[in-house]
């Protein structure tokens, strides 16, 4: 049996699978395509509807068999939330996983770091790689509650609940701004209650300050404040302004000036927060994002390895594969930095690259490792990377064969990215 960590992979036997997580929790699942949707509302499994084509819920377990899945397909998410609803799992013991094949064998366990307000966990998935199925271990909170994680994975929630409902668009902000993208031929973004209340703390912060700041006083940041308020990213952006008097001034202020207009036209987010707040002047934040899914975090993953192998093929070097365990250990430090607030290659316990990737399981022994933060994509920390001497050689060193990436949205600088090498 294996014991996996955050960001762990494991391939799976053949055969059905039982998944089961006792203790005070609701267990569900969410059967969804390459593309991290939902085919439609019966791809939600939980107390309600317990039965989909493949999965099956019962008490305390999921009873999945791939091969019975709907056509396309290709992921299965498991989900634990508080039997009490509303009940923050920080209050609760941590939840275990524990993955049985049909004969009983116990096959893999996860225990992840125990959640704080959060009141969902995406503990993990299992998902289609190649003629085989494999395991990845999450344990990312969510404060959204199910509403509003089924909502952003596509399915139809007619019941909003208080929290998970957009706010009405009463000073025509939304309209303004959706008006915008269709006439740059962009998709438009929908209304979050966890970003403007990001939004809101953050413009209340300025105000206090008297400033436009990406801190507050307190030194909490901007995308701090979006973790906080339970909305996991994959994409993040900002606008943090002082002057404009209506929405209407805001938005035309934002589509005049180069990185702001292409903020607010950005094809990738789906989500907007917005908030202003008074202080003689009139402060205003408004937050831009796309979720994070575990689909998300895979394309992420395998597109930053896609153009690392692309720079080496350039360069005439052979393609780096992919590694659990290094997979694991970069996984695990991106989301340590943001933990601990700190961004190094040595974490606060005085733990080097090499001795994460040991602790991961890898036996490799020559081990390099990338790091950054703040960037927006895949292209562009991977072409940070390249114009750094240093991250430059590790990525075109000859004599690494392995590569495990890591990404985690959040934290003080917003987005970051590890590459862990091994040869």
């Amino acid at each position: 049996m294996s014991e996996l960590v955050p960001g762990g992979n494991l391939a799976l036997p053949g055969g059905a699978l039982r998944l089961r997580v006792a203790g005070p929790f609701d267990v569900s699942a969410l059967v969804t395509d390459g593309g991290g949707k939902v085919g439609g509302d019966g791809d939600f499994v939980f107390y309600n509807q317990p039965d989909a084509p493949g999965v099956r819920l019962s008490g305390d377990g999921l009873a999945v068999d791939p091969v019975r899945l709907r056509p396309g397909a290709t992921r299965v998410t498991v989900v634990v939330s508080a039997a009490e609803p509303g009940t923050p799992l920080g209050r609760l013991p941590a939840p275990r996983l524990d993955v049985c094949d049909v004969s009983g064998r116990a096959v893999a366990r996860f225990t992840p770091p125990r959640p704080g307000p959060e009141t969902v966990l995406l503990l993990a998935e299992l998902y289609q790689r190649g003629a085989g199925w494999k395991l990845r271990a999450i344990g990312q909170g969510y404060a959204d509650g199910l509403a509003g994680l089924a909502r952003d994975f596509g399915v139809d929630v007619v019941d909003d609940g208080p929290q998970a409902a957009p706010g009405p668009d009463s000073d025509g902000f939304l309209g303004l701004v959706n008006s915008a993208r269709a006439r740059a031929g962009v998709p438009p973004v929908s209304s979050d209650a966890r970003l403007a209340s990001a939004a809101r703390a953050h413009a209340s912060a300025m105000a206090a300050m008297g400033r436009l700041s990406a801190e507050g006083r307190d030194g909490v940041s901007v995308h701090q404040r979006i973790t906080a308020a339970g909305y996991a990213y994959v994409t993040v952006g900002e606008h943090l302004v002082s002057g404009p008097r209506t929405p209407a001034e805001f938005v035309a202020y934002c589509l005049e000036a180069g990185q702001a207009r292409r903020t607010l036209l950005e094809p990738g987010f789906t989500h907007l927060g917005l908030a202003h707040v008074d202080a003689g002047d009139r402060y205003w934040t408004a937050l831009w994002a796309r979720p994070l899914t575990p689909g998300e975090l895979s394309r992420t993953v395998d597109e930053v390895v896609a153009l690392t192998n692309g720079e080496r093929a350039r360069a005439g070097l052979a393609p780096l594969a992919g590694d659990p365990p290094l997979a694991r250990a970069a996984q695990a430090h991106c989301a340590d930095m943001v933990a601990r607030d700190f961004y190094a290659h040595t974490s606060p316990d005085g733990a080097q690259p090499w001795d994460r990737a040991a602790a991961a399981g890898s036996r490799r022994r020559a081990i390099g490792e990338n790091i950054a933060c703040g960037q927006r994509s895949p292209a562009e920390v991977v072409d940070g990377w390249m114009n750094s001497p240093g991250h430059r050689a590790n990525i075109l060193k000859p004599e690494f064969t392995h590569i495990g990436v890591g990404f985690t949205g959040g934290g003080r600088a917003g987005t970051y990215w590890a590459q862990v090498f091994g040869g």
